[in-house]
């Protein structure tokens, strides 16, 4: 597999610390209010990533982080005068709760900062022994000028550092040199804190991820990865403290996923043009958001629009109606009738989506390029529907087609919701209306179907029932 490899802007080939193993961390979100559509993005972006390296075989240690003490999270806890573990609590169950809706797999580790406050510690006391901290009124800060790769990620032009990428530059003005970023924050207030050899504080958002890591994944990792929003400060800061302590490379590829946008500008919360995921969810649901992000690579923007969102709902219908009539044939006792010509090529469809469709996800995750391969095997399916498909080859290429949409987080599996009796019965009434040519009674029974909730979709193998929306 060939990433693009932020630190480096070029893709580079997957070689990985332990061979056949993975590690990936991807920062999680400050748990502070409900996460908006473009933190969807590197959810799902990175779901695939996992799901794509254990198709091909690797063994994966998959981290995401939450963010449980902040200045934010204080700031929100206070309004609402509830204690801050409760206040996290309820939107860390919020996360839980949209992540599971757009098909998320929980990480296989979800450490939290407030549980990381010794390896948070150890770390700042490697960097404050080995000569790269300084205090000040406020706190413990990282002296970026003792570190000569400084923006070595990011790419910045040191003289541009005002107009950076991210609103979470530390604006003390004491500071030694303007990138200067707070370790360990002095207690204000009844603000939370935790006693140091420094003083009672708590730390800066920078060092919890590189403590993480630490405490977790060891001293380095195959993969970090995140929003493009991320690379400065936030993961450049990672890469100094990290290094400076450990005196080791921190990660060997950075992934960072594109904004979403709406009427092309970034989508983000200072901005005020979000939209909450817990809002797109309600109105389009998880599957078809997922989608929706499929169909642009993970590194380009992508434009939130409803014309986008209603081709997603009618691609991912076209997916599903393809599984459902392969399905039935599945089931169907064989008839003895000539098989297709169409339905006898299936077999080379499959083995050439499925060659497609890696050679895709191989060349930095191409979503948009695997899923046309998925769409060229659904033509192929729809074509050999027109005329007799014999089981064992149904049922191959239906397996086939899930392995595609399976790594791609995609469950276009028939519902196994049960159809009232009472439409099985006008259904089969229909059916005895076609067959003596009534066809005034059949479209009446239709709209009696539909006005129970149901549609009717005539295949090849019979007409199929599914329920409306």
């Amino acid at each position: 597999m060939r990433i693009y490899n932020t630190l480096t802007r070029k893709k580079e080939e997957l070689v990985t610390i332990i061979p056949g193993e993975v590690r990936i961390y991807v920062c999680g979100p400050t748990v502070y209010n409900l996460i908006h559509i473009g933190n969807a993005r590197p959810l799902i972006t990175f779901d695939i990533l996992r799901r794509f390296l254990e198709y091909s075989g690797y063994k994966v240690t998959f981290v995401q982080n939450f963010t449980d003490i902040d200045d934010k999270v204080i700031v929100g806890a206070r309004e609402e005068g509830v204690p801050i573990k409760e206040f996290t609590e309820r939107y860390i169950a919020a996360y839980f709760a949209d992540a599971e809706a757009l098909g998320i797999r929980k990480a296989d580790i979800h450490p939290r900062a407030t549980e990381s406050i010794d390896a948070i510690l150890n770390l700042i006391n490697l960097l404050d022994e080995k000569g790269y901290t300084y205090t000040l009124s406020d706190g413990v800060y990282f002296d970026t000028s003792k570190y000569d790769k400084y923006y070595q990620l990011s790419k910045l032009n040191p003289e541009e550092l005002s107009a950076g990428e991210s609103q979470r530059v530390d604006e003390a003005i004491d500071k030694r040199n303007p990138a200067d970023f707070v370790l360990w924050k002095f207690r204000r207030g009844d603000e939370p804190f935790w006693p140091s050899k420094w003083g009672e504080g708590r730390p800066g958002w920078h060092i919890e991820c590189s403590a993480m890591i630490h405490k977790v994944l060891d001293d380095q990792i195959d993969i970090h990865g995140g929003g493009r929003d991320l690379i400065f400060p936030h993961h450049e800061n990672e890469i100094a403290q990290s290094e400076c302590a450990l005196g080791k490379p921190f990660a060997r590829y950075w992934m960072h996923n594109g904004f979403v946008q709406i009427d092309n500008v970034k989508m983000s919360k200072s901005l005020g043009n979000f939209v909450t995921l817990r809002e797109a969810l309600e109105e389009w649901g998880g599957e078809v958001l997922r989608f929706f992000m499929l169909n642009t690579h993970y590194r380009s923007p992508i434009n939130y629009t409803t014309a986008a969102l209603e081709a997603a709902v009618a691609g991912l219908e076209r997916l599903k109606r393809a599984a459902a009539a392969l399905s039935a044939w599945v089931d169907r006792p064989a008839t003895g009738a000539e098989i297709s010509g169409a339905a006898a090529n299936l077999s080379a469809a499959v083995a050439k989506a499925t060659a497609q469709f890696d050679e895709a996800m191989n060349d930095d995750m191409n979503t948009a390029v695997a899923l046309a391969a998925i769409f060229d095997l659904v033509r192929e399916i729809n074509e050999a529907l027109a005329g007799e498909i014999d089981q064992s080859v149904a049922a191959a290429t239906l397996e086939g087609l899930y392995k595609l949409t399976d790594c791609l987080g995609l469950d276009i599996r028939p519902a196994a919701e049960e159809i009232p009796a009472e439409v099985r019965r006008l259904v089969e009434e229909r059916a005895a209306a076609r067959k003596a040519r009534d066809f005034a009674r059949a479209d009446a029974i239709r709209e009696q179907v539909t006005a129970l909730g149901f549609d009717i979709e005539d295949t090849p193998t019979g007409a199929q029932i599914h329920p409306r929306g």
